[in-house]
C-alpha cells in the first residue's frame, strides 16, 4: 500500500457515482468533480458513472461528458437494480488503486476526499468513510428532524446487531483500497440501500481497517430513499448477521 499515496494524497483513484434519473443534478456534479481533479496530480484517475436503468437523460449526459473527457466512463446496469448493485458493479469495474464512491448530488463535497486521503496516509488504513456524526458542526444543511432521529436510532440498531463501531455508516462518501473493494464486491449480497453496513462488515471480517472521518455535508433535496426504504433499512443489519451465519462472507 505504501506506494499508492504520497503527501496525504491518493495517487491512483477510481471515483464511482451511482446514478438513477439524475439528469438535473449530474451535469453540475460532474463539472465540480472535473474542477477538483484539475487541482490534483493523480498518476491515474477515472470517473465511473453507473447508470441504474434511468428513464431520463442521465446516460446521454454522461456520454456527452465522456466524449469531452476520457477519464469519464458510463457503466450501464442491466435495468434498475439498486444503489448497492451499482456500487458493487462500479467496484468490479474500477482500475484505480483506491476506490471512492460518492452520491450524485455530492452531499459530501468532493473536496472532502482530501480529509479521507490524509487519514489513510497517516494511519496506513485500508479505507475511510465520511461521517456526519463525529462532528455535527460540519453539517451545513440538515435533514428533517424526523430523518435525523431515524438515522441515530438506526445507528444504535446497527451497532448492536453487527458490532461495528461506526457512528455513521450511511454517509454516501467512502474510500476503499482496491483489494478491500474487490474482496467486498465478491461477497456483497445487498443490492439496495442496505449495502453500506454490509460492505463495512465484510471489510472488517476480512481484516481490512476502515477509519471513520468527519466531513462537511449538505443535505440535498430529492432523496431517492423513500419512507418504506427507510423502514426496511432497520432490518438490514440483522440480514448481514444472518448472511454471515450462513457463511456467505467467507
Amino acid at each position: 500500500m505504501g506506494n499508492s499515496y504520497y503527501n496525504g494524497r491518493l495517487r491512483s483513484l477510481s471515483i464511482i457515482i451511482p446514478a438513477y434519473n439524475e439528469e438535473q443534478r449530474l451535469p453540475a456534479s460532474l463539472d465540480t468533480v472535473r474542477a477538483y481533479l484539475a487541482t490534483k496530480s493523480f498518476d491515474f484517475v477515472e470517473v465511473l458513472v453507473i447508470n441504474d436503468g434511468s428513464s431520463d437523460g442521465t446516460a446521454a449526459i454522461v456520454r456527452d461528458f465522456a466524449a469531452r473527457d476520457r477519464r469519464i466512463r458510463l457503466i450501464e446496469n442491466p435495468g434498475n437494480r439498486g444503489k448497492g448493485y451499482s456500487v458493487r458493479h462500479g467496484m468490479t469495474e474500477a482500475s484505480g488503486e483506491w476506490v471512492l464512491f460518492t452520491d450524485a448530488d455530492l452531499s459530501a463535497p468532493i473536496e472532502e476526499l482530501d480529509q479521507l486521503a490524509s487519514a489513510i496516509a497517516e494511519s496506513g488504513a485500508d479505507g475511510a468513510i465520511g461521517s456526519r456524526a463525529l462532528n455535527r458542526k460540519l453539517v451545513g444543511r440538515h435533514q428533517s428532524l424526523a430523518r435525523e432521529l431515524s438515522g441515530r436510532t438506526f445507528n444504535l440498531v446497527m451497532r448492536f446487531a453487527t458490532g461495528l463501531p461506526y457512528r455513521d455508516t450511511q454517509c454516501g462518501f467512502k474510500v476503499l483500497s482496491r483489494a478491500a473493494a474487490r474482496t467486498v464486491a465478491q461477497r456483497q449480497q445487498s443490492e439496495g440501500f442496505g449495502f453500506d453496513v454490509e460492505i463495512l462488515y465484510i471489510a472488517k471480517k476480512h481484516g481490512f481497517r476502515v477509519l471513520e472521518v468527519p466531513v462537511r455535508w449538505f443535505n440535498a433535496e430529492g432523496s431517492k430513499v423513500s419512507l418504506w426504504n427507510g423502514m426496511q433499512a432497520f432490518l438490514d443489519p440483522w440480514k448481514v448477521r444472518w448472511n454471515d451465519l450462513k457463511g456467505l462472507y467467507k
